[in-house]
């Protein structure tokens, strides 16, 4: 039998373990204006919502007393900035297009921050109706049988799914069953500086796609100079264990055992696999041949000497492409875009979806649980997603948004983000791609950090750092399994 209190402590240490987002960035800059105001899913409601200001409230939405005759969601979510900005604009046109649901949208800080309320709030009865969740909080969220599957509402309302995007829904599935609906979706990108591709003699519009192609690329695009000291590194990102994860994956490895989890739950872990290691050595060898700039576990400081033209080529989120596009007009390079590489003799996988999802949590009247999903249902329409996507360059989670006018517009005037559509559809459909569900990801992740960082800097070998964190890892895996009843 499951014992919640057991279980809710250690995800307490994983999370405890960990603070950064699951896409590694922060929010990015605002959009040019001509998409400022978020579409009404009602051809009749033309109000826009009012603007929310830069920083976070703590709640927007509905007040605390709702007037007869109307249901209240509350709406617990980690968005903050731009991001924040946009999610508030949506709940508001929402409220404006309803008179029998009002939703009230309540700030809680980081994902973390959130997952740690969530499990504070099991103990006292005090949940949300709906909560917003990062992507390696899934397995938590489906062990503390708390939530109402999506799935439910889907077969009861035989919901046509068919539009949404098929890996996105597949990553947030389990057994054939979406337990929550995806919202803010993204992947990695290789980015770089074409006009260095032009002064390093390369060709601008071909971005190395595998390793020794990389390496090769940033051998040549490395400049020192007259005393020696490297003024533009060839590449360069920040440690971050989901880029790892990433690698893996494009190269059709897995992270954990038993189909990453996804056939039975796992046992062990699977990341100190000769993929992994190999992989390892290549990040490594750009430190020692002196081509890769290590800003460390920081993302930002990887953003800002990428924006500042100190190294050209990095990786990051999609949900970071406006960002580095807004910066062009100060520091006068032209941006590219491309897909995330792998090494020449792997075999071709593809990248994992990573972001965020929405869960209905049961123990609430039936008709607060379906009000929170009628507002799924708007967030998840193709107009709403169109203008999450334009707004924080997150992927639409429908393949109908691409076909809303204001969305083609965007993608017209920012090319560079095709590379990221095209990247997920060209994923394959396997256990590697769908990405690994494990109850102590958070912890997975800053183990995979201290292994790389380990072996990057000569601290250990690479299968060494590796085989240690698989080890660590495995063993909470065993003690979450043994606590959670699986």
């Amino acid at each position: 039998m499951l014992n919640l209190t057991k279980v809710c402590t250690v995800v307490a240490l994983a999370l405890s373990l960990t603070a950064c987002d699951v896409a590694g960035v922060t929010a990015p800059p605002s959009p040019s204006s001509s998409a400022a105001a978020a579409p009404s899913s009602s051809p009749s409601q033309n109000s826009p919502a009012s603007a929310a200001s830069s920083a976070a409230p703590a709640s927007s939405g509905a007040s605390a007393s709702t007037a007869p005759g109307v249901t209240k969601v509350t709406f617990w979510h980690a968005m903050t900035g731009t991001n924040g900005d946009a999610l508030n604009k949506m709940v508001a046109n929402f409220n404006a297009s309803r008179k029998d649901i009002q939703v009230e949208a309540v700030f809680q800080g980081s994902y973390d921050d959130a997952l740690n309320k969530f499990r504070q709030s099991m103990q006292t009865n005090t949940l949300p109706d709906l909560i917003q969740v990062y992507d390696i909080g899934s397995r938590f969220m489906i062990d503390s049988k708390a939530i109402k599957p999506m799935q439910d509402f889907i077969d009861a309302e035989k919901y046509d799914t068919g539009d949404f995007e098929p890996n996105v829904l597949k990553y947030y599935s389990l057994n054939g069953k979406l337990n929550s609906m995806p919202f803010n979706t993204s992947t990695p990108l290789l980015y770089y500086y074409k006009d260095m591709f032009r002064a390093a003699g390369l060709d601008p519009e071909k971005p190395p796609a595998t390793f020794q192609e990389l390496a090769d690329d940033a051998r040549k695009l490395t400049k020192k100079d007259a005393s020696g000291q490297t003024s533009q590194y060839g590449a360069g990102w920040y440690v971050y264990g989901w880029f790892m994860e990433q690698f893996l994956a494009n190269q059709n490895a897995l992270f954990v055992n038993n189909g990453n989890g996804r056939q039975a739950p796992a046992t062990e872990a699977a990341f100190n696999s000769p993929v992994a290691q190999n992989t390892l050595n290549f990040w490594k060898q750009g430190l020692q041949e002196g081509w890769f700039l290590n800003t460390g576990r920081v993302s930002g400081d990887a953003d800002n000497a990428f924006k500042g033209g100190k190294m050209a080529m990095t990786l990051q989120s999609t949900a970071t492409l406006r960002s580095y596009l807004n910066a062009t007009p100060d520091n006068h390079h032209e941006l590219g875009t491309g897909m995330l590489p792998r090494d020449a003799s792997a075999e071709k996988g593809g990248v994992i979806i990573g972001g965020a999802s929405l869960w209905t949590l049961k123990n609430h009247p039936d008709a607060e649980l379906k009000a929170a999903w009628e507002f799924v249902k708007f967030l998840s329409s193709p107009e709403q997603q169109a203008f999450w996507h334009i707004q924080t360059g997150y992927f639409p989670i429908r393949k109908s948004a691409y076909d809303v006018q204001a969305d083609k517009d965007w993608v017209a005037q920012y090319p560079q983000f095709k590379t990221a559509i095209d990247q997920l559809h060209a994923a394959p459909d396997g256990a590697a791609e769908q990405g690994a569900v494990i109850g102590v990801f958070p912890q997975a992740r800053q183990s995979m950090e201290n292994a790389i960082e380990s072996a990057i800097l000569n601290k250990q070998p690479v299968k060494e750092a590796l085989d240690a964190s698989a080890k660590e890892v495995t063993s909470a895996i065993v003690q979450y399994n043994k606590t959670a009843g699986l």
